[in-house]
């Protein structure tokens, strides 16, 4: 798999950063089209978006560095080259939420009205972004036969791609992808629902994707760790246990408060 997409001679492109900037910009798309539904200024949104895209990517490279330092310890440099992957969501994710929680406090922002309106065009960021670890030979599985990729009805090109250090192995970054495309199509759905309340779009996101993180990482053979712990398998517990608060916090609530698609204009 040639990881270069575009070779300039004086510049490489690679595939990876090609799948993350697209998977950012159908997500920054989708986050200020809602945000305009909504009536949230655009000037707003659109710092808010550049502000947390950067703060996100610099979470997520620090959070996979961290758990990876006795390789970057003395490799000081590669820290800095994130086109050869590295970046890890969960990181990417908090870094991220702690910076809207700051900005929708100093904006008086429903923090949750905003987090429910990020939650889709994230998840669907993350469907793109799982293309690069594939150019990247990352995410893989256990080794699995050819015959059995074909099974799968997946096209020649995932097949051979699958094929990383001599053998064939199972494609869990198409299994991830697969799982966050679902998702995101089910959210697009609920929050059209009338009595929907904040937050619980962004609990969803967290017990849905976390549940699929949990199960797709078991499979993973470049997993980070802590001691024997998949870090990713931990702070999926986590999140889930979080997303469901945010689901059920205000269920006992009237069925008229704290409405997601309450006009507030």
């Amino acid at each position: 798999m040639n990881r270069v997409a575009i070779d300039l001679g004086f510049i490489q492109i690679y595939w990876y950063s090609i799948c993350i900037i697209i998977g950012m910009a159908v997500g920054m798309w989708l986050v200020l089209r809602e945000a305009k539904r909504k009536h949230i200024n655009e000037d707003l949104m659109t710092s808010l978006i550049f502000n947390t895209v950067i703060l996100g990517i610099i979470g997520a490279r620090i959070y996979y560095v961290i758990f990876e330092w006795n390789y970057y310890a003395n490799h000081i440099l590669e820290i800095f080259e994130v086109w050869n992957g590295g970046l890890a969501i969960h990181g990417g994710v908090i870094a991220g939420s702690l910076y809207v929680l700051y900005f929708t406090k100093k904006h008086k922002i429903s923090t949750l009205r905003l987090m429910d309106i990020c939650a889709v065009g994230l998840i669907i960021g993350q469907t793109f972004g799982r293309w690069g670890n594939f150019f990247n030979g990352e995410a893989y599985g256990p080794v699995v036969s050819r015959s059995f990729l074909e099974s799968l009805y997946l096209p020649d090109f995932i097949i051979d791609g699958m094929y990383i250090k001599g053998a064939y192995h199972h494609p869990t970054f198409l299994y991830e992808s697969l799982w966050n495309l679902v998702g995101f199509g089910l959210m697009l759905i609920f929050r059209r629902f009338k009595y929907l309340k904040e937050g619980q779009i962004t609990g969803f996101y967290l017990m849905w994707y976390s549940l699929g993180r949990f199960a797709i990482e078991s499979l993973r053979m470049d997993s980070l760790m802590l001691g024997s712990f998949k870090v990713a398998q931990v702070v999926s517990v986590v999140m889930f246990l979080f997303g469901f608060f945010l689901i059920v916090r205000k269920i006992r609530t009237s069925k008229f408060e704290y409405l997601y698609n309450e006009d507030r204009n």
